[in-house]
């Protein structure tokens, strides 16, 4: 997969923009901190953060690819004062350049999760 980015300067975790030319574009349904083996929400914003992107990586990793072939990812907070805490623990997933991101304030979350990630994910290959 080809990708491009135009970043977005500073220390923070996104691009402005990414560029992919791609064969496969998969969308991933929102996810949230929800430990598969317990089924239940962990608790607290840094560990729904990283439980929610283990959930996301495991999605990619059906299909062999990882973060890297992430494009475009969108957050929801339930509150905006965590946005400092989840931006560090995003970081850390990463290598190289960061997809193009969004982060919104909502009211509500499904199970009364703190964070959801919903994200666009492109490749050439896929696992079958």
């Amino acid at each position: 997969m080809a990708r491009k980015t135009i970043p977005a300067g500073g220390t923070l975790p996104f691009s402005k923009a990414t560029i992919h030319d791609s064969k496969y574009v998969m969308e991933i349904s929102g996810q949230v901190g929800l430990n598969p083996e317990t089924g239940k929400l962990e608790e607290g914003i840094e560990q729904q953060t990283i439980r929610t992107l283990e959930n996301i990586k495991q999605i990619l990793s059906e299909k062999g690819w990882n973060f890297n072939n992430l494009i475009k990812v969108r957050i929801f907070l339930i509150d905006m004062a965590d946005y400092s805490k989840v931006n560090k623990i995003y970081a850390k997933h990463f290598s190289g350049e960061y997809p193009a991101r969004v982060a919104l304030a909502v009211k509500e979350l499904p199970l009364g999760a703190l964070i959801e990630i919903d994200c666009t994910a492109a490749g050439d290959v896929i696992k079958v």
